[in-house]
């Protein structure tokens, strides 16, 4: 983008010495978005076109080659700079760093980004996704805390039920993890034809018990 910007200048310093300023400004806005294919066509257009001069051809060229380009680059910098600050301030960006750093395992930096992500946007989703990495990064009170918050908004998950039952049992909660082992078991997820895996080590756990 940076560089579609000099080469969109570039043009608009050229067209202007032989276009007027509106067809120059449009020449080099469509070098900017279109520059493979704007490019091409503008030095095609131009390549036997010698620039026009004026009466006042010194004081215009300084005008042309300075002035003009200069606050057209720097307009056209700070609205890239105000696009790509946006796009990585997104709540979809942060969504997307915090897959990327969980499939590389950085779960600290996955955890970081989900929570930045639930500053922006309350989502029951990414509450569930939030828990399962402080889960698997040992914060279990967390866990229970963010997985509670997921079940509450509306996240339709079955396994949530288990994997509170799993963490009230880490934490020593024998009579509530009970109560979440059979509401698991009694979920869609076990009653199917095809139970979930966990299932089993649900009924495991209550039979222990």
């Amino acid at each position: 983008m940076v560089l579609s910007a000099f080469v969109s200048t570039w043009v608009l310093v050229s067209a202007r010495r032989r276009f007027s300023f509106w067809s120059s400004l449009a020449w080099a806005l469509g070098t900017l978005s279109l520059p493979l294919l704007v490019l091409p066509l503008y030095v095609a257009t131009t390549w036997f076109q010698k620039p026009k001069v004026g009466k006042n051809a010194e004081r215009v060229h300084l005008l042309i080659t300075v002035g003009l380009p200069l606050v057209y680059a720097i307009v056209v910098l700070l609205a890239i700079a105000g696009y790509l600050y946006d796009d990585y301030t997104r709540v979809d960006a942060y969504l997307a760093r915090a897959t990327q750093a969980r499939v590389k395992g950085e779960r600290d930096r996955a955890i970081t980004e989900y929570r930045v992500a639930l500053s922006k946007e309350d989502n029951a989703h990414t509450h569930k996704l939030l828990a399962i990495e402080l889960s698997n990064a040992g914060d279990r009170t967390s866990a229970l805390q963010e997985f509670r918050r997921a079940e509450a908004e509306g996240e339709l998950d079955d396994s949530i039920a288990y994997h509170i039952a799993e963490l009230l049992n880490s934490l020593d909660q024998p009579a509530e993890a009970k109560l979440e082992y059979n509401r698991f078991l009694n979920s869609r997820a076990c009653t199917q034809d095809l139970p979930d895996v966990r299932c089993a080590g649900a009924r495991t756990r209550l039979q222990a018990k």
